[in-house]
């Protein structure tokens, strides 16, 4: 697993450094998904850098099965908010790309890319341009070119906040069938506390200024949609709506306490 250990992190500034994050100890677990919501400005983007490793924190430390993460590494795929495709290759071609780069040849990469095409339903797309597909399904090629490479940890930094309210709620059902199919272990971080609550096996709330984490809560309403039950039962559920208010609560008590 992943496992950060009392991690901080200063930015420098013109005065003097800013503390963005501080005492961030959390465990990543294989086959969780772990949400991470809080108010703008608290570090939610910072930590998953720091976990990509694109960013080295200032203090702590950060281990994946006990060894440190110095840098990104191939097993933690990561999928941006922005898609960041090759418009001129095809779907299958953009989920192959990575393959491509690993030095895969062209046999093994067809196997490969059909393969991760099929487990996010875009085989009848796979000779598309991208210019030609919507983007929940550019969301999906981009989740589909980070599992092709097969990561031990997908990190999702919002990838689903720049798609319409029908997209995003048929994309949060297809993260979590691929969660499901693939095994991995999933960091995602999200502005919606509707979206974080359905997802989340880990919902970790934080606080700002500097960023360090309010509570961890575990969660089932995931696995109940995966197990069968539709998502207007489950969103429409008493512990759902109860939990949904009351963080929705606790996020604005945040942001009335900063001003």
């Amino acid at each position: 697993m992943i496992r950060l250990e009392s991690v901080g992190i200063r930015f420098p500034a013109k005065n003097q450094d800013i503390e963005v994050l501080s005492g961030i100890s959390l465990d990543l677990k294989d086959a969780s998904f772990t949400v991470v919501i809080g108010e703008s400005g608290c570090g939610k983007t910072t930590l998953l850098n720091l976990i990509a490793g694109f960013e080295k924190p200032t203090s702590g430390r950060l281990t994946i099965d006990g060894k440190p993460i110095l840098g990104p590494g191939v097993d933690r795929g990561v999928v941006f908010q922005d898609d960041a495709l090759l418009p001129w290759q095809t779907v299958k071609e953009n989920v192959a790309f990575g393959l491509q780069l690993a030095g895969k040849n062209n046999a093994e990469r067809d196997v490969i890319a059909t393969q991760y095409l099929k487990l996010t339903g875009l085989e009848a797309h796979a000779d598309y341009p991208i210019w030609k597909i919507s983007g929940g399904m550019r969301q999906r090629v981009g989740l589909a070119r980070a599992l092709a490479v097969d990561p031990r940890f997908l990190l999702l930094d919002e990838p689903l906040g720049a798609l319409d309210a029908l997209t995003r709620a048929r994309m949060q059902e297809h993260l979590l069938n691929v969660w499901q199919l693939s095994g991995k272990g999933m960091l995602m971080i999200t502005h919606s506390v509707e979206e974080a609550l359905f997802l989340a096996t880990d919902l970790v709330l934080l606080r700002a200024r500097p960023g360090r984490i309010e509570s961890i809560r575990q969660l089932e309403f995931g696995r109940r949609f995966t197990d069968g039950e539709s998502p207007r039962s489950i969103k429409s559920s008493r512990e759902f709506v109860e939990l949904r208010e009351q963080i929705l609560q606790e996020l604005l008590t945040q942001e009335v306490e900063l001003v």
